[in-house]
């Protein structure tokens, strides 16, 4: 009996005691927690009540407020609207600790109540949440077009519709008509590859349909731009209530993206059903795999995606080449002069060539760098907690890049707001200044047609048999003004200049290729 009390006595302490240690370590996880919150946010802008730092968020050119943000509150700034926290990165090193180095954390897309919920975006690439979908939709990119060995089936594509865009200048040179020009052959591009479509020269039904839907991701996707991103609730109220026609405006918006994403896809199965589908990325999934309805609707959902991110991205690059060679014509006659060193003047550029031609790739480089093409691209949602730089980043933060200062920073960039290829040239004497391939973003979130992108802007790039020069009207020489579009996508307002054959043999070329596809 006394043995068995004694028993009962010993497990009674040690339960006691582990009962103890248990509430001891609960108390110490909960001061780690505690102590974890209470660390400091980055520094920014000092908000007001309730609403934050909604009044702080400018309206246009944001990236260049960041910029001025940067010299008083540092590399990481904290801000909060309507009790939604946002960071805004200043600095390349914390841009590469957080997006690159914890990916994993970083890689979610903030929820766009007009232009992901209510229009439908967030089904595409580019807005869709962190999760298997999109993992499973980057494979099926991944495989196809991957590498640039994998897109060598394409090629054949990107040079032609390259080569239909030299007769469309040639043929209509006014600089009023060149951005309709590269519209026009960067969508057919596109389409050629996803879904080997050839488009028509003039009003073709597939290309107007991408453009407006280009127009319109760009629109919807501005920062405050509507109401109803800021108050969600809005999307409830009644479509007679007062001052709600913004809803209108999304069922419209809505109903010509779903136009865009099932007209291609389901002009593919006609063609396959036929028997003359032309090799596509489309096509390669449909012949391959027999697909679930679910997997089929990855599938054109990832298609519209390409379309979309490639078409408008490949345009406004192209049209800050044509912008800068008519700003500096010593520029472009010296790629001209390597061109014919390298490819001669008997046949037109091809993407064999481009590895021959580092001056044509340090001029792409330095496009992308001098005007990215979306200087602060497209925010990031942090999933959980983070630490960095001894600063408490809260789960669920926006993360906003300034891409547009990385790639203008004195301390990386010798006279940063020069245009200047030879910065990517490596010689004795020049150690080359760093790629500029961060304006295609970061992480698991890179843009994954980069390889594609690049091609295009390569091939337009190489345009030997043209010079680009500034515009004269009635004896006045046309300076243009560098003047950029406020969207997601930034572009080039329309500008003046001179397109003309540099060479006879030059119209003849284009021409030769003209007679080809007859």
């Amino acid at each position: 009996m006394a043995f068995t009390n004694h028993l009962h006595f010993e497990m009674s302490w040690k339960a006691l005691f582990d009962v103890v240690f248990v509430v001891l370590g609960l108390l110490f996880v909960k001061q780690l927690i505690s102590s974890h919150r209470r660390r400091a946010r980055p520094l920014g802008p000092k908000g007001w009540p309730i609403i934050g730092n909604l009044l702080d968020m400018p309206n246009e050119k944001q990236h260049l407020t960041f910029c001025h943000w940067a010299d008083q509150w540092g590399g990481i700034i904290y801000l909060k609207i309507l009790g939604q926290p946002m960071i805004i990165i200043n600095s390349l090193q914390a841009a590469n600790d957080m997006l690159e180095k914890k990916s994993n954390l970083y890689s979610d897309r903030p929820l766009l109540e007009m232009a992901g919920e209510i229009v439908g975006f967030k089904d595409t690439l580019a807005l869709s949440p962190y999760g298997e979908r999109w993992r499973e939709s980057r494979r099926m990119m991944h495989r196809i077009m991957g590498s640039r060995t994998n897109l060598e089936k394409f090629h054949p594509v990107e040079e032609l519709e390259t080569r239909r865009f030299l007769k469309c200048v040639l043929d209509q040179p006014d600089s009023a008509h060149l951005h309709n020009h590269l519209c026009s052959t960067a969508g057919a591009l596109i389409l050629g590859i996803t879904h080997g479509y050839c488009t028509k020269e003039k009003d073709d039904p597939f290309i107007d349909l991408a453009d407006e839907t280009l127009i319109n991701f760009s629109d919807l996707t501005v920062p405050g731009a509507f109401l109803v991103d800021i108050f969600p609730i809005l999307r409830y109220v009644p479509d007679w209530f007062p001052g709600t026609a913004w809803k209108q405006d999304a069922a419209k918006f809505r109903e010509t993206l779903h136009r865009a994403v099932d007209l291609p896809h389901e002009y593919v199965k006609q063609q396959l059903a036929a028997g003359i589908a032309t090799t596509s990325f489309t096509s390669m999934y449909l012949e391959d795999e027999k697909m679930s309805n679910e997997k089929e609707k990855l599938l054109k959902w990832l298609t519209a995606s390409i379309v979309g991110g490639g078409a408008d991205t490949t345009v406004s690059a192209t049209y800050s080449f044509f912008l800068l060679m008519t700003l500096h014509p010593e520029i472009q006659k010296k790629g001209q002069a390597e061109i014919d060193a390298v490819v001669g003047k008997d046949r037109l550029p091809s993407l064999n060539d481009r590895f021959s031609l580092p001056y044509i790739e340090a001029i792409m480089k330095e496009v992308m760098r001098w005007e990215p093409i979306g200087p602060t691209g497209l925010a990031h949602r942090l999933m959980e907690d983070d630490i960095q730089d001894r600063y408490l980043i809260p789960s669920g933060s926006i993360v906003v890049t300034n891409i547009w200062k990385f790639l203008h920073d004195e301390k990386v960039y010798k006279n940063p707001f020069k245009f200047h290829p030879e910065r990517f040239m490596a010689t004795k004497t020049h150690t080359p200044e760093p790629d500029p391939r961060m304006a295609f973003g970061w992480g698991r979130r890179i843009c994954p047609g980069m390889q594609m992108a690049e091609a295009s802007m390569f091939i337009w790039f190489a345009l030997s048999v043209f010079n680009i020069s500034k515009a004269v009207e009635n004896g006045i020489v046309i300076t243009p003004k560098v003047d950029y579009t406020d969207t997601t996508i930034r572009h080039p307002k329309p500008f003046k200049c001179s397109i003309t054959p540099r060479l006879e043999q030059a119209i003849a070329l284009i021409r030769s290729v003209e007679l080809s596809q007859d």
